[in-house]
């Protein structure tokens, strides 16, 4: 587990939950990238593991931490136990989903609907945080369907506050539960960034980040001056994960060593051939490889072989070599072009 000090330097970049696609494989490979930013699991919710006992959904490779564990749920007492199992699993910090709009959550009365219970929330919220050692936070919205943000937020972050929790992330957006589907809900509705900011100036004794829409280090960095204690970064840190993560350390924690993307892919290489020898299929791990090469010569090269090649019984890391072979001499001609 991380030390609470160790936590909050790395919450200064995460990377969103994000349901489908943050599991365990794609956080080595963020680890692979960044060794600093805090990582989240997809949204688990507290009845599987307290009902369903699906404690596989816990499990994860000792190189993710820093690691949070995303609940999802509305009961007090069965998210305290959720809590409790996840802390001793092993995750250094656990957060409560108050922003997701998906159909799932609607009808399990958990997610971006709770916007709407902030009194239910805090419940959860000192339920948990009375169950763990952990920090506990929460991942929010700025309201939902005809709510009013400039009232609902403000109400809602004292209520966190005062419930204790260490965190809260605000997505910088309205989630319309009526009439939106959950992916018109990532883009559709407008960020309020001028929002978040005002919450900042009237919580200074909140830790509190922003989310939503950021598409750059340089965003984050710019957040992060304005004094955000942190900025979490969802969709371009999976579609183009060295650009927002390869650099990350030696810019925002000033550390000596920014991984070359042929260091991430070799340091996959070890995970990779474990997750065949339990079993596992490469396409499971490449899919979130997908992206390294955004923007650069050879990326659709890259992609082609990976997505082809990766889904066949088969497959193992030589297919990862090859392309990685495909795209060195695109990658050394623009170096030469540049020198």
């Amino acid at each position: 587990m991380q030390a609470k000090s160790t936590l909050r330097e790395a919450s200064r970049l995460s990377v969103a939950p994000m349901m489908d696609w943050t599991d365990s494989a794609c956080r080595v490979f963020h680890r692979a990238l960044s060794r600093r930013a805090l990582l989240y699991t997809e949204m688990v919710t507290a009845p599987a593991l307290v009902r369903g006992g699906a404690t596989h959904l816990l499990r994860h490779d000792p190189c993710e931490h820093p690691v949070a564990l995303q609940l999802g749920g509305s009961d007090p007492r069965e998210l305290a136990e959720a809590a409790r199992m996840g802390a001793g699993a092993g995750f250094d910090e656990i957060d409560l989903n108050v922003g997701c709009p998906s159909d799932r959550v609607k009808s399990g009365c958990f997610g971006a609907v709770l916007m709407r219970s902030p009194d239910l929330v805090a419940d959860c919220v000192a339920a948990m945080r009375a169950a763990v050692d952990v920090p506990v936070t929460v991942k929010c919205r700025i309201g939902v369907d005809d709510q009013a943000p400039e009232a609902v937020l403000p109400d809602f972050l004292a209520r966190m506050q005062a419930a204790g929790a260490a965190h809260v992330i605000v997505h910088a957006r309205k989630a319309w539960l009526q009439g939106l589907s959950p992916k018109e809900n990532r883009d559709v509705p407008p960020l309020d960034y001028d929002l978040v900011r005002d919450m900042r100036a009237a919580f200074p004794d909140l830790r509190l980040s922003i989310n939503g829409g950021v598409q750059s280090l340089d965003e984050v960095e710019a957040f992060l001056r304005e004094g955000f204690d942190g900025v979490m970064v969802g969709r371009a840190a999976y579609h183009r994960p060295f650009d927002i993560l390869g650099p990350a350390d030696a810019r925002l924690w000033g550390e000596g060593h920014a991984p070359t993307r042929e260091e991430a892919v070799r340091a996959m290489l070890p995970f990779i051939e474990d997750h065949l020898a339990a079993g596992g299929r490469l396409h499971q791990v490449t899919r979130h490889m997908l992206g390294l090469f955004a923007g650069r010569p050879g990326a659709r090269r890259w992609r082609q072989i990976l997505s082809d090649g990766a889904t066949r019984p088969e497959a193992g890391p030589e297919l990862v070599e090859a392309a990685l072979a495909a795209v060195a001499p695109a990658e050394a001609e623009e170096e030469a072009v540049r020198a």
